[in-house]
């Protein structure tokens, strides 16, 4: 088994708790992982973006090549621009459809979406409405790894119990909010097919 996954976003959007759980899975799994982070003006709403790569067999460098991604996440779709070359043919892309619209000259949306939509592979998630729907907005970064799950080859319980280790000491009701809320991405996209 082997994923090779792309996080991006922007500042303050939970690209590192994403990095997080699908980290913690892949190593209460017995996995191989490895991971770098680009965090640039994160606390002025700049870009963010991880490489994360899990596999059952050793990791020998955490960065992806061009055109060898298997899946690309972004929480803000101007920001999946950035990494669409890095993405395999047959790779799947996964973007949030709200922008952080932090900066006065931010694209056409529509735009965006039409660059998205030539990507083979791709689904466009209202991962924000989602978590408001939840009653927990702050989730919707689990939303959007959700999404992707059918598509990074571990065990989708493997990401519930990730969650668990990581906001257990928050108590229950957090735990459930963000099984929830992966839950509900995954169901987005699996009603997709």
């Amino acid at each position: 088994m082997k994923s090779d996954i792309i996080l991006s976003g922007v500042g303050g959007q939970g690209i590192l708790s994403i990095a997080a759980t699908i980290g913690t899975a892949a190593l209460q799994k017995g996995l191989y992982m490895k991971q770098s982070e680009v965090h640039g003006m994160s606390q002025r709403g700049g870009d963010v973006s991880s490489n994360m790569r899990v596999s059952d067999k050793p990791v020998a460098s955490d960065l992806i090549a061009k055109g060898k991604a298997d899946v690309i996440i972004s929480v803000e779709p101007m920001e999946c621009l950035r990494y669409i070359s890095f993405l395999k043919p047959d790779g799947w892309l996964i973007t949030n459809s709200k922008p952080f619209n932090n900066i006065s000259n931010y694209p056409d949306l529509e735009d965006i979406f039409n660059e998205i939509r030539k990507v083979k592979n791709h689904i466009i998630i209202d991962a924000d409405a989602i978590a408001k729907e939840l009653k927990s907005i702050r989730s919707s970064n689990i939303v959007m790894l959700g999404a992707a799950s059918p598509y990074i080859d571990m065990e989708y319980d493997s990401f519930k119990d990730a969650l668990k280790a990581i906001f257990g000491k928050k108590g229950q009701e957090i735990v459930d909010k963000n099984i929830e809320a992966l839950d509900k991405g995954r169901e987005f996209t699996l009603s997709q097919k």
